[in-house]
């Protein structure tokens, strides 16, 4: 049997990375889009090829059109699509709305929504019959995140309406399509925001007790894209240790 070939945006660290080395594990085929760390792209790539995985780099901006032709461009070399994990996104720092600058709330929802939308609209057209579509989403979505980042937490709910409207227009299809919601999980992406300990600080605070890791939304991920899930669509899994 041909192995799935997986797109993979993000996935040079993080949530990204963590999901290419469980889906090489799989027995997928992958292309990893980034956006900023080539060298973290690569590593991600080689750890996945020594796993027995054929893996292509992009580099690639998703929220434009001519980097997303090329990074399904670039699958399209390798076979035929069955999967896409739209996980490309951004937080656009800490704060509250009041003080985010207009540029940097135009970019969290040109990256996080229209990124999205421009993936899965490549992804429409190329998967066939028992592909999948995993959008990244975030429990902020339904938290809203005051004081924190309410830009964030209003693209990812975007990113959830997508990804039900979606499912029920490519279903007919046999294209599946879902979202995994994660809470607080510690990778780099605080840092980034601008708050490097705030899944030491936070994890606490959730019920569990703790804050997630980048391995736990993968398995999720991994779930959604597999036959084990066939019957999955539209759906907004939460692995956010119950908060």
């Amino acid at each position: 049997m041909a192995r799935p070939l997986t797109v993979v945006t993000g996935g040079s660290r993080g949530i990204g990375a963590a999901t290419v080395a469980r889906l090489a594990a799989d027995g997928h085929d992958l292309v990893i889009g980034y956006s900023s760390d080539a060298e973290a792209a690569a590593a991600t790539a080689a750890s996945a090829e020594a796993s027995g995985a054929r893996c292509a780099v992009v580099h690639c901006d998703v929220s434009v059109p001519a980097d997303v032709d090329r990074l399904f461009d670039t699958a399209a070399e390798l076979g035929t699509l069955t999967g896409l994990v739209n996980n490309a996104g951004i937080t656009g720092g800490f704060g509250r709305l009041a003080d985010a600058e207009p540029a940097t709330i135009q970019r969290v929802i040109d990256v996080n929504v229209v990124g999205v939308l421009l993936c899965c609209r490549r992804a429409a057209r190329d998967l066939g019959r028992g592909g999948a579509i995993v959008n990244v989403s975030s429990g902020a979505a339904t938290l809203g995140s005051p004081g924190d980042y309410v830009h964030y937490a209003a693209s990812k709910a975007a990113v959830d309406t997508a990804t039900i409207g979606l499912s029920k227009e490519l279903g007919p299809d046999g294209i599946r399509v879902n979202a995994v919601a994660p809470g607080i999980i510690d990778t780099e992406m605080h840092a980034t925001g601008g708050d490097p300990g705030r899944a030491a600080r936070v994890g606490p605070q959730i019920p569990l007790g703790r804050a997630g890791t980048a391995a736990e939304i993968a398995a999720a991920i991994a779930w959604l894209l597999s036959e084990e899930s066939s019957y999955t669509t539209g759906a907004v899994l939460r692995v956010a240790g119950g908060r």
